[in-house]
């Protein structure tokens, strides 16, 4: 009889060589590798690291000061509210056949951080109209520690995603969650690209690893095979580098990550966006060096399910030639 200690060594070697195949052996080692390190810190491997219990009481003292303002109330129903936000993209190059194309973006659920959220989303977007789904990363509550409620939410969400749903992972999630999500009918771009394809033209969409903690983005191998002159868009999880993505010649870019703030002050302004990036980018649609982007303030929340002053979205993008002058 297998020990359990040895099944799970086994599940492991088999997971460990599917990602090989899937991502390349490189690319497969530095995630897990990552991940792994990250979580022996976590967990208190690491001497020098902080411990599970400073982690955890993070959120408990950040509730207790939103109770003590009376605000805790308040930002768990703001964070249960969401939008549905509409922006355009306006693209002279656009091919005919993608006039008025619309994108489902969905960002930061976070699925298993809180239930009552991740129903108002399966909600909102239920009666929506659009042609694609694109997902951009952090799915799971947590940045280490088991993945099975998060691929449970998933799997949920993608019964009510229609057609099909391109997806880049996030600094919350685990590689690990790769094969199951690609199982689902979730197609990941890791450092990958896919041309999308209407009335014999075609659009071609890219998405690169989580640039945050990662640093698994490899704007190289997901761009080079797209034909110059072709519009393109960029799914990566954070704004960070949207330096790099638009000198490399991409028309649109789509983000997340920063939550918009999720605690703001009055007039929705951040205290903290944690990303690497000019606040102008930290929220909604901006342009840098030619390229469009769109930076989502999310669906869910981190930490803790509250939010005050941002609330919570999901967002249509329409493509569409720029008006003629």
């Amino acid at each position: 009889m297998t020990s359990p200690a040895r099944k799970s060594e086994h599940q492991d070697e088999l997971l460990e060589y599917r990602l090989s195949l899937r991502l390349g052996p490189v690319h497969a080692r530095q995630r897990l590798g990552i991940e792994r390190e990250a979580e022996a810190r976590v967990f208190g491997q690491d001497r020098s690291s902080f411990r599970l219990k400073s982690l955890t009481s993070a959120p408990g003292f950040i509730r207790f000061c939103l109770r003590l303002a009376g605000l805790h109330g308040r930002g768990q129903n703001n964070s249960r509210r969401v939008d549905t936000a509409y922006n355009r993209f306006y693209l002279p190059g656009l091919p005919a056949n993608f006039e008025g194309f619309r994108i489902l973006h969905l960002t930061d659920l976070h699925v298993d951080m809180d239930e009552a959220n991740l129903q108002a989303v399966i909600r909102q977007i239920s009666p929506l109209d659009y042609d694609l789904c694109v997902l951009t990363g952090d799915y799971r509550k947590e940045t280490w520690g088991p993945i099975e409620a998060a691929l449970g939410g998933m799997a949920r969400l993608r019964e009510a995603i229609r057609g099909p749903a391109y997806a880049v992972l996030g600094n919350h999630d685990s590689v690990r969650m790769v094969p199951a999500l690609e199982d689902m009918g979730y197609a990941l771009l890791m450092n990958e690209m896919a041309p999308i394809e209407r009335g014999g033209e075609c659009i071609y969409l890219a998405g690169v690893d989580d640039p945050h903690f990662y640093k698994a983005h490899n704007l190289h191998r997901a761009g080079d095979d797209i034909p110059l002159g072709s519009i393109s868009l960029l799914l990566s999880h954070s704004p960070e580098i949207w330096r790099e993505a638009s000198h490399a010649g991409y028309d649109m870019f789509l983000c997340g990550h920063t939550h918009g703030g999720q605690i703001c002050l009055p007039g929705g302004i951040p205290l903290t966006l944690d990303a690497d990036c000019p606040r102008h980018l930290g929220r909604g649609y901006w342009k840098a060096n030619g390229m469009q982007g769109y930076t989502s303030p999310g669906s869910g929340t981190s930490v803790v399910n509250v939010r005050l002053n941002c609330p919570p979205e999901v967002t249509i993008h329409t493509l569409t030639r720029a008006p003629s002058q």
